[in-house]
């Protein structure tokens, strides 16, 4: 007989405790450490950043230009000894530019023609898409395949990227000139959409000091590509209970506008979270456990979670938004009116 504690929702067995052979609390520690040599506070995105590097997702970062969100995902690829590629996303920006095109090679010898693919950046463990709202949706569009099934399809053939692979993304607001909204689909791929604002002003002093003279450290290797595929499988491996389970795929119903929904939520909502958003809370609930030192995912795990979860997979009517609503708010009400669930 399974025990309540040790069932596994996302798997439907039990699963048992993590290996030993990797401490990835340490890692974890370890990690921050080379990350805050470069980077002046922003503490809670840097662990969000780490969860989503072992809980194998994506994630999107969204603030104004100026706040080392380039820096923090370069530093996290020198940490990790992960290959790096940067994609500046522009208006004229074509799909076959960051996916591979095929070109035409012919053999001097023979004289014989054959195509052949050259791989674009996204060909790399870690890929930073900055400023992804810039270029066009068909663009943005390419990364689907990729973030989906870690490959890219080039004229009818398909081509695996690196395991791992990541992609971290940076959005400017939209209320900035030149944008474009990502497509919901696109935006559901990300596991977390982490908002960096302004720094304290005592951190603001030290980055201006620290930044205008010469020398300062560079991160150090902490962990490998291979290690990270392990503390991945690891992650999944931490059990979350049966009231884990329902706690986040709660949370995520209770953002749609649907039957028995709160009066809030019928009213400014005109689509929620989807299931993917109940895989994203246990996972990333297994991941801050197991970073926090806990062999056990928790509800607390999953409630932490919620707004970097959620915030950006729901959709206000327009009344909402001419009310000044923000997604976060319905979050907030989600928060406070349900409570945890009878089993």
């Amino acid at each position: 007989m399974v025990s309540d504690d040790m069932f596994d929702e996302t798997r439907g067995t039990s699963v048992t405790e993590p290996a030993a052979d990797i401490d990835i609390c340490a890692t974890s520690q370890q990690l921050q450490r080379e990350l805050a040599k470069v980077i002046v506070g922003q503490e809670a995105v840097v662990e969000l950043l780490v969860l989503t590097l072992f809980a194998r997702g994506h994630a999107l970062f969204q603030g104004v230009p100026g706040l080392a969100k380039t820096l923090l995902v370069r530093s996290l690829a020198q940490a990790t000894s992960c290959s790096f590629s940067r994609i500046q996303f522009t208006p004229d920006l074509m799909p076959g530019d960051i996916t591979g095109t095929e070109v035409l090679d012919e053999d001097r010898g023979t004289g014989r023609r054959q195509l052949r693919f050259i791989p674009g950046p996204l060909f790399a463990n870690l890929v930073l898409a900055d400023e992804i709202n810039r270029t066009t949706p068909k663009t943005q569009a390419a990364l689907l395949e990729a973030m989906q099934e870690q490959r890219v399809t080039a004229a009818g053939t398909s081509h695996e990227l690196p395991t791992p692979f990541f992609v971290f993304a940076t959005q400017n607001p939209l209320e900035q000139e030149g944008t474009y909204p990502l497509p919901e689909a696109q935006v559901d791929r990300f596991m977390f959409r982490i908002l960096v604002d302004y720094p304290s002003q005592d951190e603001e002093m030290r980055i201006a000091a620290e930044t205008t003279v010469d020398g300062g450290d560079e991160p150090q290797p902490v962990v490998s590509p291979e290690q990270l595929v392990a503390i991945q499988a690891l992650v999944r491996q931490v059990p979350a209970a049966r009231s884990v389970v329902a706690r986040a795929v709660q949370l995520a119903r209770a953002t749609r506008p649907v039957d028995g929904c709160s009066g809030t939520v019928r009213e400014s909502v005109s689509w929620g979270a989807g299931p993917r958003a109940s895989q994203f809370l246990i996972l990333g609930a297994k991941a801050r456990a197991i970073l926090h030192g806990r062999d056990v995912a928790s509800v607390e795990d999953v409630v932490a979670l919620a707004h970097p979860v959620l915030d950006h997979r729901i959709q206000l009517t327009y009344h909402a938004l001419a009310q000044g609503m923000r997604t976060a708010d319905v979050v907030d009400e989600v928060l406070r009116s349900d409570a945890p669930p009878e089993l």
